[in-house]
């Protein structure tokens, strides 16, 4: 609290939690997201007046292999840095720990120096210097290539034998446990001619990483299709599945989609981790301002919200935020989704299912009849949906939905083009947010820097900022923090438009998407990219970013 990183509300959660979980106060600050494990490590290193252990200081092979229990230095999240002559060194991530410190020193017969080390950072060196011989990637593939080098994708029985040992398991687990250390939100992983490549979606932009031969494309296809109850002999077909994991004790929902391609089978995961998202619109990036104009149209006691933007801006947590605020006893909210990304205590969620006849419109005739207060629709897919959308929205519901379109205004249009009549939207669309999510600059190494007036043109600022001459901007360097990237995480721009009475006329007019855009502005509409040069000028994200994610549409 000393050091600005925990208010007075944050410590008292934290306190109750560390009672009722009997868990010790830091892994409860990080497990509430209340501090970065960072965090924690510098609170540590000052309150205990012990240095950090860098990254690059933990060893590869294992040290004092013969003396210390693997077990027991996993356990105490405790690593052995470097022997020297009178003392070792060891990286802890609980330095109050005295019993493991006392057990170090009597099993080597040295005195013990102590850094503070972060857990993420001690179980990646204990996994890579202790787990070598059962655990690396070398070894899962020469235990692979020992017992299945001469497995044909043709032969589904041996493939499904495969599948089900314990290299090809420990495999895929790897592939997935490292998307996880690197906050991936999604796993490609595609076939060619002479290479498997496998990408990790990472802050929204793909990086490639090491990728095993490609021979063993069936067998990792294999796998994952047993994980998520696909049908494994099906090769020419596209299959969608799910499965549920725990790892590292938290719960993790991966959605499966197989794609026949020209080389075999590409798979794409996408990675659901509740704890990982945090349902409060700070958090997501929406600031006062834009908080309390969305507020005004989510308030209505009745007519449409929707969210628009292209697949992967965040709409779908956008909608549960505003669920998670409509959520009370007073309230019956149903939602219809494909498929359900996040479970909300309170709110009956509907799995939308065509195979089985289970349509979005299917599914929203029978909920009128449940009596709800509101209802949220997945997407918008087609006038049908639409029409019963409206007609909900018309006999006293609140409605809330997505739509795939640029911007804001360009939702109205779309919605006349789908076939809805004008004289209804007049009457039940009461607002639209349109969104994009940009990469947030990592708060250790952003450096500030005046741009030269030629850069300020061509990014468009002098456009929408009067006084050019003392714009500071931020730029990303890459350290520690954030994997050398630059960047964590992502944030979101926004604009959000409310249907006015001016707004309405222009519906009724057909107006073209322009001109409703500009009525809209001039009611005090921000668009999305001056919320992103805001969010720029204040060192939450890079010009640069912004330009690449709207391209001032």
């Amino acid at each position: 609290m000393e050091m600005g990183l925990l208010d007075q509300e944050g410590c008292e959660r934290a306190q109750a939690a560390t009672e009722e979980l009997d868990q010790p106060l830091g892994e409860i600050l990080v497990k509430l997201e209340l501090v970065t494990e960072q965090d924690l490590a510098k609170v540590l290193s000052k309150v205990f007046n012990l240095p950090e252990a860098e990254s690059d200081e933990y060893p590869d092979h294992p040290l004092f292999n013969g003396t210390l229990s693997g077990n027991f230095l996993k356990s105490s999240r405790v690593m052995p840095l470097s022997d020297e002559e009178d003392h070792v060194v060891v990286a802890m991530a609980d330095p109050s720990d005295s019993f493991t410190v006392e057990a170090l020193e009597h099993a080597l017969g040295k005195s013990v120096r102590v850094k503070i080390g972060l857990p993420r950072d001690i179980e990646r060196a204990f996994e890579r210097a202790y787990e070598e011989n059962e655990g690396s990637l070398s070894s899962i593939l020469k235990d692979i290539a020992d017992d299945f080098g001469d497995v044909s994708d043709d032969d589904i029985k041996k493939l499904k034998d495969m599948a089900s040992e314990a290299p090809v398991i420990r495999l895929v687990n790897r592939i997935i446990g490292t998307a996880l250390e690197e906050r991936a939100s999604d796993i490609h992983i595609e076939p060619y001619e002479n290479q498997l490549i496998i990408r990790y979606r990472v802050d929204g932009v793909l990086r490639e990483v090491d990728s095993p031969p490609v021979e063993l494309t069936p067998a990792i296809i294999s796998r994952i299709k047993i994980m998520a109850n696909l049908n494994i002999a099906e090769r020419r077909l596209t299959q969608d599945g799910r499965v549920s994991l725990q790892i590292q004790g938290k719960p993790i929902d991966l959605r499966v989609s197989i794609l026949p391609s020209l080389y075999g089978e590409s798979a794409v995961i996408r990675i659901l981790e509740d704890s990982a998202v945090r349902l409060e619109f700070e958090s997501l990036g929406m600031g006062k301002a834009l908080h309390d104009r969305f507020m005004n149209v989510l308030n209505q006691r009745h007519g449409i919200l929707l969210v628009t933007g292209p697949t992967g801006s965040g709409k779908t947590t956008t909608l549960y935020t505003a669920l998670k605020l409509l959520n009370k006893t007073e309230r019956k909210i149903i939602t219809v989704e494909d498929p359900i990304e996040y479970q909300l205590n309170g709110i009956t969620q509907v799995q939308v299912n065509a195979n089985i006849g289970l349509s979005f419109s299917n599914v929203l005739r029978s909920i009128v009849r449940q009596d709800p207060d509101v209802i949220m629709i997945g997407e918008m897919r087609d006038l049908e949906t639409a029409e019963i959308a409206v007609q909900s929205s018309l006999t006293g519901h609140v409605v809330l939905s997505t739509l795939h379109t640029n911007d804001a205004a360009g939702a109205i249009t779309r919605l006349l083009d789908m076939g809805v009549e004008d004289y209804l939207l007049t009457s039940t669309v009461n607002g639209v947010v349109g969104q994009r999510l940009v990469r947030t600059l990592c708060a250790e190494c952003r450096e500030e820097y005046s741009p030269p007036m030629a850069f300020i043109k061509r990014m468009g600022l002098d456009k929408h900022i009067e006084d050019c001459q003392n714009i500071r901007l931020y730029r990303p360097v890459g350290c520690k923090a954030c994997g050398g990237q630059g960047y964590v995480g992502r944030l979101g721009i926004y604009e959000i438009l409310v249907v006015d009475e001016n707004i309405r006329q222009l519906i009724l007019q057909k107006a073209s998407t322009v001109d409703i855009q500009a009525a809209a502005l001039e009611t005090g509409m921000l668009t999305m990219f001056e919320d992103g040069i805001d969010k720029s000028l204040r060192g939450l994200t890079t010009i640069e970013e912004v330009r690449r994610i709207t391209r001032e549409y």
